[in-house]
């Protein structure tokens, strides 16, 4: 069914999203890379432009830990509620569970309150879309792809992507995801790598560049094999290079896979000038992406993303939303008065030029053979999936029954055997190891100048360095030194055991596990106390007690 020509188009934005800051307080204010403010700079420019009264406007419900746990960890959604700056180095175990320690991804006041804002309004945009209550649905707070399933990575924590698309996957059969960030997708496509019903397609620098993955030989795996894309760029890539590969390859996915919603992720990173960024797209140059997906009657959902120099992802932002109204054409490119004006000089224009640097891209002849071998690649996919169509209650199973499973209540065989392959999917995904070996669609004279593939470490995304971050059974031996345990083999500890939040005279409830024998305490007890001293057993949602 064609959409109309004047798309629905439903905007969320919070207005206290720009009221918090990545800066730890112990170094000073305005040092970290990643702004929360450019939402707000956005938000003026948008509303100075006047389009506010063309779209919905909303705040969103912030989204709760239950919302967050559909794809993270609870114990990572519960150490981002009780996490501070002051309490980070421990509750990470020295930064080896949940954060590292190169500042990257700090601690900072508020960061479970930014995280729900963030994922709140991308699940209330996928709300939308799936309800067709709009045709265009945008948060500009969104797009955070980095962060992992139980890791924050690369300024993200809470990957509200894969909120949004597994929201979407409730009602729709399949799903594009489109990430024109200069930096790899790589915590969306390892969520969705072994899956058919979402296809991932990543534009991004690669090399010795932050996170390190996104080869074009990685195209999936298993069922989802052929359904993860990748197009690596090298740096200074200009607007109609990158025009040459995002349209045939958008084009060809179109075709072959029948996407019924697409999410865009506009990260502003790729855009010439940026901070932490190597391409060199003009204003103009990122937002055809919008322009051309906008033309193909397809929901479609935008969300931020990178982006370090505040004022141009401000003004291509701005600009994308007046591309999403289908308005761009009829807007003064000399900028309004807005609250932010000043930042804007010395043109004070709705421009972000592209700069005279080289591009890496033609030499070779690198964009056709790299545009050939993903051609060649989505040629060789099977027929879309199909999918039946079924009634898809707009509430979970357990609140339409008033079902909660208490957490002292043991767990039965189908949950085991639930959590063993989550967990088997997982593994799989963080473990597949890298071949040398090419496959038919690759070019030898490609091959041979590509960097060569290695098994994911953590980067910095400032410094795109491998960081040496001890390893948790360093430490562990430690404490077993400390505890006159030499040599005994323990298993992954999770958290520290701490009673004094409980006050002198309160009781922790110890019980035995089901047809065990063993002393136990409930994992919720467990996460509540914090710190460690207690051996997690996540199978079966006890913690095992020496």
């Amino acid at each position: 069914m064609s959409l109309p020509d004047r798309r629905r188009v439903t905007y969320y934005f919070d207005p206290e999203v720009g009221g918090y800051t990545y800066d730890a307080p112990q170094k000073g204010e305005g040092r970290h890379c990643m702004k929360p403010h450019r939402i707000f700079i956005t938000h003026h420019l948008v509303r100075a432009y006047n389009m506010l009264d063309k779209m919905h406007v909303l705040r969103a419900k912030r989204a709760t830990p239950e919302d967050m746990t559909r794809f993270h960890t609870d114990e990572y959604v519960n150490f981002l509620q009780r996490v501070t700056p002051e309490t980070a180095e421990d509750l990470t175990y020295k930064y080896t569970r949940f954060l590292s320690a190169d500042g990257d991804n700090p601690a900072f006041e508020g960061l479970f309150e930014f995280c729900s804002i963030s994922a709140g309004g991308s699940l209330a945009a996928a709300r939308a879309i799936s309800s067709s209550a709009a045709d265009i649905a945008i948060n500009w707070a969104g797009g955070l792809h980095h962060a992992k399933k139980r890791e924050a990575s690369g300024f993200c924590y809470i990957n509200d992507i894969n909120l949004a698309i597994l929201e979407l996957l409730r009602t729709y059969p399949r799903v594009l995801y489109i990430d024109i960030d200069c930096h790899h997708g790589d915590g969306v496509e390892e969520a969705f790598y072994t899956t058919d019903r979402v296809m991932t397609c990543s534009f991004h620098k690669f090399g010795d560049f932050f996170p390190g993955t996104g080869d074009y030989r990685d195209t999936g795996f298993g069922k989802g094999k052929g359904y993860s894309v990748n197009v690596p760029l090298r740096e200074g890539i200009t607007d109609e290079a990158y025009k040459s590969l995002f349209e045939p390859i958008i084009s060809k996915i179109l075709e072959v896979f029948l996407p019924s919603a697409v999410v865009l992720q506009c990260g502003a990173d790729s855009l010439a000038g940026d901070k932490l960024g190597e391409l060199n797209l003009s204003m103009h140059g990122h937002a055809a992406c919008v322009q051309f997906l906008r033309k193909q009657n397809v929901p479609l959902m935008l969300l931020g993303g990178g982006g370090y120099t505040a004022k141009n992802v401000a003004r291509t932002w701005c600009y994308e939303t007046a591309c999403a109204l289908g308005i761009e054409d009829t807007i003064d490119p000399m900028l309004p008065y807005n609250a932010y004006f000043e930042w804007f000089g010395p043109r004070y224009r709705l421009e972000v030029p592209g700069t005279n640097r080289e591009d890496y891209n033609l030499r070779d002849g690198y964009v056709h053979e790299i545009r050939q071998i993903v051609l060649q690649q989505l040629s060789q996919l099977q027929p879309a999936p199909s999918v039946g169509i079924h009634d898809v209650p707009s509430e979970s199973v357990g609140d339409h029954l008033g079902w909660r499973m208490a957490e002292s209540e043991p767990r039965d065989e189908l949950d085991k055997d639930l959590a063993q392959h989550a967990r088997l999917i997982y593994k799989i995904q963080e473990a597949e190891a890298y071949s040398d070996e090419t496959d038919d669609t690759d070019s030898d004279s490609l091959s041979r100048r590509m960097p060569r593939r290695a098994p994911r470490k953590r980067m910095s995304i400032v410094t795109n360095k491998v960081l040496d971050t001890p390893q948790l059974h360093e430490f562990e031996r430690e404490h077993e030194a400390y505890c006159g345990h030499v040599g005994k083999h323990t298993r992954r500890r999770f958290f520290e055991w701490d009673n004094s939040w409980r006050g002198p005279d309160s009781v922790v409830e110890v019980y035995t596990l089901p047809g065990l024998g063993v002393p136990g305490v409930s994992v919720g007890e467990s996460m509540a106390g914090g710190r460690r001293g207690y051996d997690l057993d996540v199978d079966d949602g006890m913690i095992l007690m020496d």
